[in-house]
């Protein structure tokens, strides 16, 4: 079975359930599109540059975040839930690991666009274009410098492919030079491609 094919059989067999529930009372007419753009409103950019800044400048919030990040953003107000279910957020923080080796990641969904709405808004064009999906697999590096970032060799590049259940948002390092920023300056540091990894920040 073709991707296409299995999407509009499973768009079907989803509007097919929405209309017994219509019809039952159970829901509203349109009512589960009215919660999903109402969704999807909410969602902003702005949400993620949050959840950075408060990282930033809260060490334990950062560390909570990074082992459990839907936990976490309650903390400042956001949740994944899209009124059904609520995703599985991972955050991955750009930085040192563990054996000294400088790290950077970046966010995919290969199979189609699963992405935090949420917390970055709709996804961009870009993120959704096959050419992304395919390549930032196979060339990261070299994908990343065609959004004009260049990282040296030195730096281990991770792919993080995000799924129906899961999705991923980066935690960007913090610039030098911003220690008497407040949080809501840093907040404005951040842009959507830095919390998709092809950006810096």
């Amino acid at each position: 079975m073709s991707g296409e094919h299995a999407s509009s059989t499973i768009s079907a067999e989803v509007r097919h359930v929405e209309s017994l529930l219509e019809a039952r009372g159970l829901l509203e007419p349109g009512e589960i599109d009215t919660r999903i753009d109402e969704f999807a409103a909410k969602g902003s950019p702005a949400n993620g540059a949050r959840i950075v800044a408060r990282a930033w400048t809260d060490p334990g919030f950062a560390e909570r975040l990074l082992a459990d990040a839907n936990a976490a953003i309650r903390e400042v107000g956001l949740t994944m839930a899209g009124g059904i279910q609520e995703q599985r957020l991972k955050v991955v923080a750009n930085g040192v690991g563990a054996d000294g080796t400088e790290e950077h990641h970046v966010v995919v969904c290969t199979l189609c666009s699963c992405y935090p709405i949420a917390l970055l808004g709709p996804s961009p064009t870009w993120y959704k274009s096959e050419a992304y999906r395919s390549r930032v697999v196979r060339d990261p590096r070299g994908v990343l410098r065609e959004f004009g970032l260049v990282l040296p060799d030195s730096v281990a590049i991770s792919v993080w492919d995000a799924s129906a259940e899961s999705r991923y948002m980066v935690l960007p390092r913090r610039p030098d030079g911003t220690d008497g920023l407040s949080e809501e300056q840093l907040a404005g540091l951040v842009t959507r491609k830095g919390l998709i990894g092809t950006a810096a920040v």
